[in-house]
């Protein structure tokens, strides 16, 4: 008897504590619902501001997806993430608007986070999108990806490198393009090899001409706007004319992107003066019509 009045007495003090919680303030008594709601799952987003140990690749998927600290040894920094309309039903195919439009917002993303035109640099920019799946999922993003490489050359590899690439063109730098030795076969610029301006050298890198969205060019007729265009740049980097002795002052370099990325709306062309009948050293920039004269023949 003893043992069952203390077993009530017990109960009853339990649930006037608990009476006692429900009347504090901002408590009801009700122990389940006082916790938020999760929020639902969404599709993956990848980050910007991080690097990744494994080469660029068009398609990434979750289970591919390892970012690192910038500090570590990597191959790709990440330096924007945007994203398509929610309602578009499949990833963009290369050369569709939607494509290039992203690249369009890539382009001037990686220029601001590394302080000039990327393409003054031993830099590549390239899009990467989400895997099907991904897409099926719900994603939408892009991803826009600066890599370092050896060379704005065809034999271009690769670089692995330690810190990021913000502000890596704003001054002075050995990314920067500069002066180069041309290796010429039969009258045309084969191959360029970078060298300090103070040697001796035939060739300077003098800016980026943006082409007009029109085809590859393939022709040659195709390619005359693009001489014209680097010319410009060109007389605008030395200081010389912009006039129809221009061309007799110097030859011209021109390194367009590939078919495949003018195809998804890389139109930066990267221009090169070319001495072909004499080395210089030192810049020519800002340099004037005395260190660039018209040639007569």
């Amino acid at each position: 008897m003893h043992r069952g009045v203390s077993s009530l007495l017990a109960a009853l003090a339990a649930t006037a504590m608990l009476a006692g919680c429900a009347g504090a303030a901002g408590l009801d008594g009700d122990l389940a619902d006082d916790w938020p709601a999760m929020a639902a799952p969404g599709p993956f987003t990848p980050a910007a501001g991080v690097c990744h140990e494994a080469d660029f690749a068009d398609v990434v998927t979750l289970a591919a997806y390892a970012p690192v600290d910038c500090a570590a040894p990597h191959r790709v920094e990440t330096v924007h993430v945007g994203a398509f309309p929610a309602e578009r039903p499949a990833p963009p195919p290369g050369g569709s608007a939607e494509l290039r439009g992203a690249f369009a917002e890539c382009d001037t993303r990686a220029s601001g986070h590394v302080g000039d035109d990327w393409r003054a640099g031993r830099l590549r920019l390239a899009v990467a999108l989400p895997s099907g799946p991904g897409w099926a999922a719900g994603a939408r993003w892009y991803r826009c990806d600066l890599t370092e490489v050896s060379t704005v050359e065809a034999a271009a590899t690769v670089v692995v490198r330690t810190g990021s690439l913000r502000d890596a063109l704003r001054g002075p730098s050995p990314l920067r393009l500069g002066c180069q030795q041309a290796r010429a076969d039969g009258g045309s610029v084969r191959t360029l090899l970078p060298v300090d301006c103070a040697t001796r050298h035939d060739v300077e890198f003098v800016g980026v001409w943006r082409a007009p969205d029109r085809p590859y060019p393939t022709r040659p007729a195709d390619w005359a706007p693009l001489y014209a265009g680097c010319r410009s740049v060109l007389g605008r980097y030395v200081g010389v004319p912009e006039d129809a002795a221009l061309r007799f002052r110097s030859g011209v370099v021109v390194r367009p992107p590939g078919a495949g990325r003018w195809r998804v709306g890389d139109r930066g062309v990267r221009c090169y003066l070319w001495l072909d009948d004499r080395s210089v050293t030192g810049s020519l920039r800002g340099a004037g019509p005395a260190a660039l004269p018209v040639r007569k023949r």
